[in-house]
């Protein structure tokens, strides 16, 4: 009897452990399906003013969303965002502007610091967000949907430096991927914001 009862055990033992690991992949994958699925007004980002800013807020909108630094060549760009933005902003477009200190710390401010001078220099209005990182290990989830076509459903892109620029349709649905050197008043960003 014991001859039997001690493979037994053992398979009894192996097949809690192989369901416990089964487990474990199920839920990560089912973590993965959950992230890849979500959509673009489903997040929430939190604000200059550390208050929740839900993009759900953002159906029906055309959404140009902006990676953004004070102490860069392209800085000069909060100009023409601005310029974009008062001129077409309206229930149909806003520009979303994440200061981010990832390119050679070219925004190593505060949030106050970052907001003082958005509004100093440039008159900027449209609303700006909590800074974060737009790449590697601590990439926020808005930009590993932004630029992974897994998530987003179109395209990979990939952020080369600040001023990188997406669009975004009433939809939630990702349009296009503009670098740094694409000015905010470029022809196609303009007529996507007047949504012709």
């Amino acid at each position: 009897m014991k001859k039997f009862l001690a493979p037994f055990f053992s398979l009894m033992l192996l097949a809690a452990c192989n369901n416990s690991n089964e487990a474990e992949t199920k839920s990560e994958r089912l973590a993965l399906n959950e992230s890849a699925s979500a959509a673009f007004h489903d997040f929430v980002v939190k604000d200059l003013n550390g208050e929740e800013y839900a993009f759900s807020q953002l159906k029906g909108k055309r959404v140009l969303v902006v990676n953004t630094a004070s102490k860069c060549g392209y800085t000069p760009q909060y100009e023409g965002l601005q310029k974009l933005y008062k001129q077409y902003g309206n229930e149909q477009f806003v520009v979303i502007g994440f200061p981010c200190n990832q390119f050679m710390n070219q925004e190593p401010g505060s949030n106050e610091e970052i907001a003082s001078f958005c509004q100093k220099n440039y008159g900027v209005d449209f609303p700006m967000m909590d800074k974060i990182d737009v790449k590697g290990n601590e990439q926020h989830p808005l930009y590993t949907w932004l630029t992974s076509k897994e998530q987003n459903g179109v395209d990979d892109a990939r952020v080369s430096w600040n001023f990188n620029k997406f669009l975004i349709d009433e939809k939630g649905n990702w349009v296009a991927h503009y670098g740094s050197r694409t000015e905010p008043m470029n022809e196609e960003i303009v007529a996507f914001a007047k949504g012709s």
